[in-house]
């Protein structure tokens, strides 16, 4: 935040004002004074000549009485008795005497060749005529540059009027001492704007300081740090707006660190969600998105962010950002590669944010439940498959029987062993579909015990060996000393049984079979390897799958149900071992699987 400056800042705003306010009643004050001042000033110098001219007008027309009653009509005489009387005056511009001629009969100017002179000045004679009394006026002398105040009185002997007394006076006493007055009253104004200045700039700062610390703290608030107080001063206004301030700090304190708080645990749960999150904004561009959406769409974060969510699920060309602020419906989405299956179910909400939607796409990785959903469609198709085909033949034999075979006996007892054949592949089929499911909801249980595997897997290798109709050689390669594993003997009979009858099957004539029992840690690795035709390498990985054969025809001919080597699984997975196939094509086929070693066993 930039800094404010001097002359905008609320300090110098307040001692402005402040000082314009002094300013301004100084002025009104100083001009109030002078006005009154100079009218009672005047009015005072008015009253003071007035008195002067009584008193002045008396004295002359005492001197005129004393002249007549000498009975002397010596005009020289009187001129001489007024001018007596005027040598005594003081403090004025000019004094003049005229009679009723209009005759100066004396004056105090100067030039005293005026006397015996009749006057030219029209005031005076308007006065002559017209005046019985005091009058005066103020004047701008033009000869002398000043203000004067000039002023008449009747000179009057016992009710008669014989002249006029005429007084001249400057007032520049007056206005030199309203203009002291006025210097004083400046200078008073200027001590008082500067001392009104200088208060006011501690009157201001008293204001201004409490809002500075409150804009400091606010912009640390903004910056995200809530330890700043502001300090109380007064309980008035700005203290209660401190107090008001600190309390709002706090309340966004504590607002603050739940939202934080909120914001570490939603963050927390999108981070260790098992389903994808991607939020977008109202054009659809990516503004959000979780561990797990990376993951499932494999497209890095900071490459997805700003990105279209269309683009980034690749359904750019199958719909718009429309269809998914009206989707109702999930869709499903293939993110399969080469080397690994992935389906994504993806789910759309609207997000209404005061105006401003947007888009929060839910990703959950479905491809487990698409590829169970898929296992029990082959499943329900194959065992179907399976039945149909022995129904099927049964049904063909029995309406052959039906329409006259019956009677021929040894036909009839060909097409009565094929039936019995079929019903006992179905009962097989059944039996291991039964052991299958009681496998897979761990309803089958397993009686462990201890066991020496060596003398065990001998007496099974023994009794293939004394059954066999094939020229197919036994080869061993067995550990001479005990071997005990935790096992239950008549499941991992039936696991073993599957995988030898598969491998004298498959045997040609004059082939051999090669068991082979070794340790490998704390596990056991029991091998059987054929030399048989062998399996394709893309379908090695799959001979454990239900009902899954390399050769349907040949293998159904053989009895088997395709389900053996899928119970071999299931059951090896029981004992905590793990079973697989290796082979190579034309070259035979190895089936080998690990059982841990019994903890009080001797090892080899």
């Amino acid at each position: 935040m930039n800094k404010v400056g001097f002359f905008k800042s609320i300090q110098f705003k307040v001692v402005l004002i402040y000082t314009l306010l002094i300013l301004l009643a100084m002025q009104l004050i100083g001009v109030y004074f002078t006005d009154r001042l100079e009218h009672n000033s005047l009015e005072t110098f008015d009253k003071s000549m007035e008195n002067q001219a009584n008193l002045l007008s008396y004295n002359i027309s005492e001197a005129i009485k004393e002249v007549n009653q000498k009975n002397t009509t010596d005009q020289k005489a009187l001129i001489n008795s007024i001018q007596d009387q005027l040598n005594e005056v003081r403090d004025m511009v000019d004094v003049q005497v005229i009679d009723n001629n209009g005759t100066i009969l004396g004056t105090t100017s100067q030039d005293q060749s005026i006397v015996g002179k009749r006057t030219t000045n029209d005031q005076i004679l308007a006065d002559l005529m017209n005046s019985n009394g005091y009058k005066r006026q103020t004047l701008y002398n033009k000869d002398t540059k000043t203000r004067v105040m000039d002023a008449t009185i009747p000179i009057k002997i016992g009710g008669d009027k014989q002249g006029l007394l005429f007084m001249e006076k400057s007032l520049d006493s007056v206005y030199d001492n309203l203009r002291g007055i006025n210097q004083i009253l400046a200078t008073a104004t200027g001590i008082a704007l500067l001392v009104t200045a200088v208060l006011g700039w501690y009157l201001a700062r008293t204001i201004t300081r409490p809002l500075a610390l409150m804009k400091r703290q606010a912009l640390a608030v903004s910056q995200g740090d809530f330890s700043r107080r502001v300090m109380d001063y007064e309980d008035d206004e700005i203290g209660q707006l401190a107090q008001s301030f600190n309390n709002m700090t706090e309340r966004l304190q504590e607002a603050n660190a739940t939202t934080e708080a909120e914001r570490r645990k939603l963050r927390s749960i999108l981070a260790f969600m098992t389903d994808g999150v991607v939020a977008t904004d109202y054009y659809g561009h990516v503004i959000l998105m979780n561990n797990r959406a990376e993951q499932l769409i494999r497209v890095y974060r900071q490459n997805a962010l700003g990105e279209s969510v269309l683009k980034i699920l690749k359904i750019e060309d199958e719909y718009s950002l429309e269809d998914l602020y009206n989707m109702k419906e999930s869709l499903i989405l293939d993110f399969s590669t080469d080397f690994q299956q992935l389906m994504v179910r993806v789910n759309f909400s609207v997000v209404k944010n005061e105006g401003n939607n947007g888009l929060i796409a839910v990703l959950h990785d479905v491809t487990e439940q698409e590829q169970i959903e898929e296992e029990r469609r082959d499943f329900v198709a194959n065992v179907s498959h399976e039945l149909r085909t022995p129904l099927t033949t049964m049904k063909s034999y029995l309406e052959a029987l039906l329409d006259g075979a019956l009677d021929d006996r040894a036909l009839a007892e060909k097409f009565l062993g094929v039936a019995q054949t079929e019903t006992d592949r179905m009962i097989r089929l059944v039996r291991d579909l039964l052991q299958l499911s009681k496998l897979d909801s761990r309803d089958e249980s397993i009686k462990k015990e201890r066991t020496n595997f060596i003398t065990f897997f001998q007496a099974i290798i023994d009794r293939f060996e004394f059954s066999k109709t094939q020229s197919i050689e036994f080869i061993r390669k067995l550990p001479k000393r005990a071997v005990y594993v935790s096992i239950d003997p008549d499941k991992m009979t039936q696991v073993i049984d599957n995988v030898i009858s598969n491998a004298i099957k498959y045997s040609p004539e004059g082939g051999s079979i090669t068991f082979r029992v070794v340790t490998k840690g704390q596990h056991l690795v029991v091998s059987i390897k054929d030399e048989g035709v062998g399996i394709p390498e893309e379908n090695v990985s799959r001979i454990f799958d239900r009902f899954y054969r390399v050769d349907r025809a040949r293998s159904r001919k053989l009895g088997g149900t395709g389900l053996g080597l899928a119970i071999a699984k299931e059951i090896v997975n029981a004992h905590s071992g793990d079973i697989w196939a290796e082979s190579e094509w034309t070259k035979g086929t190895t089936i080998s699987f690990t059982l841990p070693l019994s903890r009080r066993g001797d090892g080899v």
